[in-house]
């Protein structure tokens, strides 16, 4: 069985577990990202009953946004389901910008507060389909990237959308009480533009502007990307710059050692890697 074919399998059990154990469609998450312009189009392909979720990061980069919107609309006028949720935190509406001072530390590779809040909430009580795959984790490994939420490797917390070696193609979240497919869990980045290419998917047009990656902009996993990116979208960098000038103020407020930062732009630069005291300051646990 090729790989088109047993991803397609996959969505079928778990479009059939989904109406099983929840009565509801297999929810086909949806980022704007390759990967899931691959996972979705798999879904169409495979003729299953399913509902789209994109999670609104607030730190996404405003093609990835109005290229959702024109997928939504385009999936809508075909009766497909589309949602968007917002994030919530504490019961109050948040962004990374309001998260930030909230969680009084800056989102880092091993503090990663941001996608738990901003990318994780939606689908509860659901069955989701997601287009997590091992061979991103092998890439992010070389670049010297760590994705974990521990130091530990027994302490480590996987996030539903990371792309981890220890990922199957079928999970639970007993936390949220979600079941997890991952379809093309086993694809290469040759398997999903093959894929792109023979199904002619329209995709994010950063990607055809030389863009490897179409994330949050600013995330510490992208590492040396995001100089590009803050140069490309500079209100970003002012966006972060205030968040961590209001951090500094609240830490402060409540005693905390800010050492020797006099201002969110100090932060910044560390928060960039141009501080060899970046993996040395313990800021303590998030809020």
């Amino acid at each position: 069985m090729d790989k088109d074919q047993a991803a397609i399998e996959r969505l079928k059990m778990g479009a059939q577990a989904s109406e099983t154990y929840y009565q509801a469609p297999l929810i086909i998450c949806y980022s704007g990202g390759k990967d899931s312009e691959v996972l979705l189009q798999l879904a169409i392909n495979s003729g299953i009953k399913f509902e789209v979720l994109h999670n609104h990061t607030t730190a996404d980069a405003p093609e990835t946004v109005y290229h959702i919107s024109r997928t939504f609309r385009r999936l809508e006028e075909r009766g497909i389901k589309c949602t968007r949720e917002y994030p919530i935190y504490k019961g109050a509406p948040v962004s990374m910008w309001l998260l930030i001072p909230i969680k009084k530390i800056p989102p880092t590779r091993l503090i990663r507060y941001c996608c738990e809040v901003l990318k994780e909430q939606g689908g509860k009580k659901r069955a989701i389909a997601t287009g997590v795959r091992w061979d991103e984790s092998h890439a992010r490994s070389k670049r010297g990237l760590y994705e974990d939420s521990a130091r530990k490797i027994g302490d480590r917390i996987i996030i539903n959308n990371d792309n981890d070696e220890k990922r199957r193609w079928y999970e639970r979240c007993e936390l949220q009480a979600k079941t997890i497919v991952n379809p093309i869990i086993d694809w290469t980045d040759a398997d999903v533009w093959d894929y792109i290419a023979d199904n002619k998917i329209e995709c994010n047009p950063l990607y055809c502007e030389g863009w490897k990656r179409v994330g949050c902009v600013g995330c510490p996993m992208a590492d040396k990307i995001r100089y590009a990116e803050f140069r490309r979208y500079q209100k970003f960098e002012q966006m972060y710059i205030h968040a961590f000038d209001r951090m500094l103020e609240v830490r402060a407020a409540d005693g905390k050692d800010n050492r020797t930062w006099r201002n969110g732009y100090d932060v910044f630069r560390w928060w960039m890697g141009e501080n060899h005291l970046q993996e040395e300051f313990d800021w303590g646990a998030a809020e």
